[in-house]
């Protein structure tokens, strides 16, 4: 009567959600993100963002705090610092306002940065260390 397949799979394939963390257009965060995903921003997040996958800053998008992630792609405004330990780039309409860390960087016509810029391998990495390095890292603090 019950079929014994996973109620997850479908012909064959299976239908698993997008490992995707996303802050949409008109929404405001304050806090901490810590991720081990991806995450997408097209709202303003004011706080510190973690992630061992890649941040996307939409145009409409908006972080004010620390940014430390593995790859980034902005296209919107930061007011802080930005450490990414791969590739980071900055779309044409990208404003930073504060320091840049980063192995790689790509910057496209029209882009700024506003701050200090600091690339080369000896960036923070956060892709090398093992999970309960990042745990220990991304930590929420309690004060």
């Amino acid at each position: 009567m019950f079929n014994n397949k996973d109620p997850k799979t479908v012909n064959g394939t299976t239908s698993q959600s997008p490992n995707l963390n996303m802050i949409s257009e008109g929404t405001k965060v304050k806090g901490t993100i810590n991720s081990q995903n991806d995450v997408r921003i097209a709202g303003k997040v004011i706080g510190e963002i973690i992630s061992k996958g890649k941040l996307i800053i939409t145009s409409s998008g908006e972080v004010e705090g620390e940014i430390k992630v593995s790859d980034s792609d902005i296209a919107g405004k930061v007011e802080g610092t930005v450490k990414v330990s791969g590739k980071l780039n900055l779309r044409q309409s990208a404003v930073v306002n504060g320091d840049v860390f980063t192995k790689t960087l790509v910057v496209e016509e029209g882009a700024q940065i506003n701050g200090a810029c600091k690339m080369g391998s000896d960036t923070t990495n956060l892709e090398q260390g093992s999970d309960a390095q990042y745990a220990k890292a991304t930590k929420l603090k309690t004060d």
